[in-house]
């Protein structure tokens, strides 16, 4: 799999030349990210995890199948007649990549807000996108992780012991969209210090092997 990094949330997988996008979401490089996709994955309805303009744009020029929670439906407008629902525990096929869903509801932000559905996807048995919600698989053993770095609704020491409970080889820091380059400098020192893993922050556009 060729893993293309994009800003904030967003990650394109190109594997036997079909295309797979997570999170196309307005911080991100959407449209990029979303030329010639075969299937894409929603972990949320959150706008920064799904551009609904991009994707129904996307969509009247090539179809694909959108894979989220039930709940996107109201977000997607005609898209949603694309989305094929996803709960935790669902094993499918997107754009030829075997796919595990985790967790099902986003991270608390605040009493008062209402917590919605959030899935976690793990592709090919190696790499893991968390979408907004720290939930570690248990029953694999995770190579990649992206792991979100910072949010309304994290806490620094909660992210670090995410990170050491899924115990990949390597991290990569998701969800980094809110910061500025202060920031990013200091969690950037301090999870390379603490995660345990091999640790680092892609510039979007940067590629890996996944």
């Amino acid at each position: 799999m060729r893993i293309t990094k994009y800003a904030h949330s967003c990650v394109r997988i190109e594997h036997d030349g079909a295309v797979l996008v997570v999170d196309p979401g307005i911080f991100s490089e959407s449209a990029v990210a979303l030329d010639g996709a075969d299937a894409v994955l929603i972990t949320h309805e959150h706008t920064d995890h799904l551009d609904a303009e991009a994707v129904n744009r996307q969509l009247e020029r090539r179809p694909f199948v959108i894979h989220g929670p039930e709940s996107l439906s109201g977000m997607l407008g005609e898209a949603a007649e694309a989305l094929r629902p996803v709960r935790p525990g669902d094993s499918f096929t997107a754009a030829g990549v075997p796919v595990r869903a985790y967790g099902g509801r986003h991270a608390v932000i605040h009493p008062d807000i209402p917590v919605i559905d959030n899935i976690g996807y793990l592709f090919n048995e190696v790499v893991y996108h968390p979408g907004d919600a720290l939930y570690a698989p248990e029953d694999v053993q995770v190579d990649t992780l992206f792991a979100p770095i910072h949010a309304p609704w994290s806490k620094f020491s909660e992210v670090v012991d995410f990170i050491r409970a899924v115990a990949p080889r390597r991290v990569f820091a998701l969800h980094e969209g809110l910061l500025n380059a202060n920031g990013l400098m200091v969690l950037d020192r301090q999870y390379t210090a603490l995660s345990g893993s091999e640790y680092r922050r892609l510039e979007p556009g940067s590629r890996i092997d996944g």
